[in-house]
């Protein structure tokens, strides 16, 4: 498979595809979820160590505009500071360790949990909307959307700065992402709903 040099946050392609189910669940070869906490502004470097290692992994990038005088400088910049998410075998693990970027691994209790959220996150980053990274996730009235290329992911009502935001949070890490939404867009969802491990918040 050719790798694209902007194909840095996402290795193999199919990671986070909702019908892949590639998990091998016995031996020694045995591949978990694992949170990856870098060494500071080292999440890119350990991204390309695991891309030319082939482990998998995912690293949330959006992309974010600044000014150098008057010239425009295009950068992806990581969501999450210090994070990597990779999905890895122990010895892979150990692998990651070599690379001198790895401050420490969390093995993720809840994979399918986090799998889900990562994918939310992958979609919404996907859809191409200005993201505001967010620290903490709030509780409010429980929303879906109706329609639009984020038809039917739901949420909670956050209000910031007099505007409506949705936010696709990373349970695991107790973070996540917002962007600007339409009131209009929105539908109430029953209280007695049950809030989803990807669970995405306005």
């Amino acid at each position: 498979m050719s790798i694209r040099t902007k194909q840095l946050d996402l290795y193999p392609e199919t990671l986070l595809d909702e019908a892949d189910e590639t998990e091998i669940v016995e031996g020694a070869s045995a591949r978990f979820w694992w949170a990856i906490y870098t060494k500071s502004r080292q999440e890119k470097a350990l991204a390309r160590n695991l891309l030319a290692y082939q482990i998998p992994f995912y690293l949330p990038l959006v992309e974010k505009t600044t000014y150098y005088g008057n010239r425009p400088i295009l950068s992806r910049l990581p969501i999450f500071s210090n994070y990597v998410f990779m999905h890895a075998s122990q010895d892979e693990r150990v692998v990651s360790l070599t690379t001198n970027r790895v401050s420490r691994t969390l093995r993720v209790s809840d994979p399918d949990a986090l799998r889900r959220d990562l994918i939310h996150l992958h979609h919404l980053i996907a859809s191409g909307a200005p993201l505001t990274v967010e620290s903490r996730w709030m509780p409010g009235q429980r929303v879906r959307i109706k329609r639009g290329p984020l038809a039917g992911l739901e949420g909670t009502i956050l209000d910031r700065r007099g505007q409506t935001r949705l936010l696709v949070s990373v349970d695991f890490l107790q973070q996540g992402a917002s962007v600007a939404v339409d009131d209009f867009l929105l539908e109430p969802i029953s209280h007695g709903a049950r809030k989803g491990p990807g669970a995405i918040e306005v």
